[in-house]
């Protein structure tokens, strides 16, 4: 299969005559696929699958999950415009030879919407702002805040963080190709901070024993273990719980490594509970709409000494 061509006909013709692999290869189609999607990504998993030799239909393995997940990035590269380092996009590249995709969606690059982008704020800013406006702009960032304003974020927090946090969703797609894909048997936890530290970053884990967690649903019994937050550069990505420190921690980084499994990641000002009082704070998140809102914050690094004092 590898070396053919002519596209869906002679996949279907292909598949046809070897129906226990057409049934095999359909379970790896994802529920929000379209049949355009997917028609194509099959044709890239069944091309490829010569080129590892240990990938056997009906047969879990890394060389399987791997593939898997390189099918996957092509596809979000083709269909959504998703970019990654240069080594993944040269792979998938030569991976893909050959596909034929019907009325490929046009993206424009980073660059192009960077550009557009600039010159729509440039002439924003013209348009509604004086010369002293505009050479006012700095000193407001340092700007002592007044005594009435709640503490928290400063406004600019999440355009200063997310050029970071950009660098690290790179780092975790291709920690995960590498890995094999995002899964259950992965160490969350190490995947997550070797990405954080190749970006010259930490992480800042939390821990909460669960019994001395306030506002729990009233039909909770379950009072052992320990609850951990987990944070970047005071960015909140993800809460965990465990029986011990060390399984929530994981929990905590599987759930931060889900956000990464989208298009983009975003940081954004979000409202949220803190020792009981509602409180802004930054969030990582995906494209995914909430259903829920968010966990109680478990620390909160722009303290307000009226959230110390219990006081309003």
């Amino acid at each position: 299969m590898a070396g053919e061509s002519g596209g869906e006909d002679v996949v279907a013709e292909y598949l046809g005559q070897n129906p226990q692999l057409a049934q095999w290869v359909e379970t790896f189609r994802s529920y929000c696929e379209s049949n355009k999607q997917w028609v194509a990504r099959r044709e890239f998993i069944l091309r490829n699958m010569e080129a590892f030799p240990t990938v056997k239909p009906g047969v879990s393995s890394s060389s399987l999950d791997r593939l898997l997940s390189l099918s996957m990035v092509w596809a979000n590269h083709v269909f959504l415009g998703c970019s990654y380092p240069q080594a993944i996009m040269d792979k998938i590249k030569e991976m893909g030879e050959g596909i034929k995709v019907q009325d490929p969606p046009v993206h424009k690059t980073t660059k192009d919407e960077f550009t557009a982008r600039g010159k729509r704020s440039a002439s924003a800013g013209k348009a509604k702002a004086g010369p002293n406006e505009l050479d006012s702009r700095p000193a407001l960032r340092t700007a002592a805040r007044p005594a009435s304003q709640k503490l928290g974020p400063p406004p600019q927090a999440p355009a200063e963080h997310q050029p970071f946090f950009n660098r690290l969703y790179k780092a975790v797609a291709w920690k995960l190709v590498s890995a094999g894909g995002f899964g259950p048997n992965l160490d969350h936890f190490e995947i997550l901070r070797s990405c954080v530290e190749s970006c010259k970053q930490t992480l800042t884990c939390v821990f909460v024993p669960l019994k001395d967690i306030t506002g729990l649903p009233a039909g909770r019994t379950q009072k052992e273990g320990h609850v951990c937050e987990i944070r970047c550069q005071t960015v909140f990505m993800g809460t965990g719980y465990g029986r011990d420190e060390a399984a929530a921690r994981a929990m905590a980084s599987k759930e931060a490594l889900k956000v990464f499994q989208g298009r983009k990641v975003t940081v954004k000002i979000c409202r949220r509970r803190y020792k009981g009082k509602d409180v802004d704070d930054l969030m990582l998140l995906d494209e995914q709409p909430r259903s829920q809102g968010f966990p109680p914050a478990l620390s909160y690094p722009f303290q307000d000494e009226q959230l110390e004092d219990g006081s309003s």
